[in-house]
């Protein structure tokens, strides 16, 4: 796909990379995150895909899954579950 490998573990997660740079597109239903090591990098993504499907860019990603995304100028944080996620079988 595109350049992408697909990972063997978990087929929702493609991998470019050359040396140090690199792109990951995760596919989670009818949502895709992206993340890479060039601001770049993303944007060449960003622009292929574009071309190829129809999509809206939803801008940076503050909550995926339940798990809370703290970015400090080039650096991102985990925050775990967020409490209000989760859902608790009685």
């Amino acid at each position: 796909m595109f350049g992408f490998k697909e990972n063997t573990t978990n087929q929702c997660i493609y991998l470019k990379a050359s040396g140090s740079q690199f792109v990951i597109i995760v596919l989670y239903v009818d949502d895709i995150l992206l993340a890479s090591s060039r601001v770049e990098l993303l944007t060449e993504t960003k622009f292929m895909l574009n071309n190829h499907f129809d999509m809206m860019d939803l801008g940076d990603a503050s909550v995926v899954l339940g798990i809370q995304f703290f970015v400090t100028g080039l650096v991102a944080f985990l925050d775990g579950l967020r409490k209000d996620t989760l859902i608790l079988k009685v």
